[in-house]
């Protein structure tokens, strides 16, 4: 059995410390807003929520809309719709009594182009 020469030693261990060369790191402030719309989208709900909104041939959905295909109470199909708003997934446009909600234009594609470019 052989021993390693010290210099292979600070080579190996230089060679696993050293920073690595491509796309830094995310910033926290980055992260924390790309961890909020990611919780956001986790949610089976939202994930409809957002099929929905976005499959709709005027690319808007009325609140009232949402809850017989959800299976959801008003309540809580607001409560998703808030969350997806906060997240700047969705905009929301009140008419008289009613919301609409649309898509915010790119969010998603830019939350795609994220993991493709952390990859």
């Amino acid at each position: 059995m052989t021993m390693a020469s010290p210099a292979d030693v600070d080579e190996a261990a230089t060679a696993c410390c050293a920073p690595g060369s491509g796309e830094p790191a995310l910033n926290v402030e980055n992260a924390v807003d790309l961890a909020a719309r990611f919780k956001a989208l986790a949610d089976p709900n939202r994930l409809r929520i957002i099929s929905i909104v976005s499959s709709n041939a005027d690319s808007e959905t009325c609140v009232c809309d949402l809850p017989e295909p959800l299976g959801l109470g008003q309540s809580t199909v607001s409560h998703h719709l808030k969350i997806l708003v906060e997240a700047g997934l969705l905009n929301r446009e009140k008419r008289g009594v009613w919301a609409y909600y649309s898509l915010v234009p790119g969010a998603l594609g830019a939350l795609a182009a994220t993991l493709g470019s952390q990859g």
